[in-house]
């Protein structure tokens, strides 16, 4: 990682003249999984630190769902984006040519991997998966790693079922995103649902970083009033993604500032990680081999 680091900095250093005047502007896209105002505010200093990098116009897109943000990076719409590895396995299989991984957020402890968490409130007496049979369980996004992929297939290997309504739930909803899963949860809509957190620090904090985290800090939940039901497996954070396409300065000054980031301002690095988190290290796409496979046999 260190050695990735000083070669990223190498890299930025020996950049030759600035090629950022072959762009006239530059797009940022924001995953859904909270409202739109809220992710625009939690990275509208992002967008600020990105105009004086640059020296172009920087516009923040917050698409109603994940599909959205996939798809301008695939159309050349939008020019970078935090994706989730779910998201990035779909924009690699639909185009292994249109993005390249750069970062990925690092936790307090030094990974990089993350839970999807089920989750259900402490008054309904539910306190495993065991207890949501015959219940009604919400997913977030069906292109979320944590709210769909991965509790869709270690979901049903612990139940032996299916996640389809009637089989082992009694109803299985789409939400929409993270924040309308806790939402939904919170106000009994559904009775049980998964979202994501680096499963770091205390429970009733949200945890460190993650969709619960941001859930506390906005003031739509109180922890206090849930319990956690199902915890997967480790998931690998998902990478900050460029447009291959990009003039090859603009990579370089971009992945320094994204990696510069949590030393420069943390307030806004916090805004930018969902919460308590180390700093954006260098990744490959590696890393991400695992969930394209995973991906590529729910497809199947």
């Amino acid at each position: 990682m260190k050695k990735l680091m000083a070669a990223l900095v190498a890299t930025t250093a020996m950049a030759g003249p600035t090629l950022a005047a072959d762009i006239n502007e530059f797009r940022i896209g924001i995953l859904g999984g909270e409202n739109a105002q809220d992710r625009l505010n939690n990275n509208e200093c992002l967008r600020e630190y990105t105009e004086e990098t640059l020296g172009v116009e920087t516009k923040l897109f917050a698409p109603a769902d994940y599909d959205g943000v996939i798809q301008g990076l695939l159309g050349g719409t939008i020019d970078m984006a935090w994706l989730g590895a779910s998201g990035y396995a779909k924009t690699y299989l639909s185009d292994p040519e249109a993005v390249e991984p750069v970062l990925v957020k690092v936790n307090t402890d030094g990974g990089y991997g993350y839970f999807s968490i089920g989750f259900a409130r402490k008054d309904s007496g539910i306190t495993s998966l065991e207890d949501m049979k015959g219940k009604t369980f919400g997913f977030g996004d069906p292109n979320s790693t944590s709210g769909y992929l991965i509790p869709s297939i270690e979901i049903p290997a612990a139940t032996g079922s299916t996640m389809e309504s009637g089989d082992y739930f009694g109803e299985v909803k789409f939400t929409g995103g993270h924040e309308q899963t806790i939402v939904a949860v919170n106000n009994g809509d559904v009775d049980g649902g998964v979202t994501w957190a680096d499963g770091l620090g205390d429970w009733e904090d949200g945890y460190q970083s993650g969709a619960l985290r941001r859930a506390v800090d906005a003031g739509l939940v109180d922890m206090n009033d849930m319990v956690q039901i199902w915890k997967s497996k480790p998931i690998p954070e998902g990478p900050v993604v460029l447009r291959t396409a990009l003039p090859a300065d603009v990579k370089e000054k971009m992945t320094a500032l994204m990696a510069g980031l949590a030393e420069k301002d943390r307030e806004c690095f916090y805004g930018v990680a969902a919460g308590e988190a180390r700093a954006f290290e260098p990744i490959t796409h590696e890393a991400y081999e695992v969930i394209i496979e995973a991906r590529k046999l729910k497809s199947n």
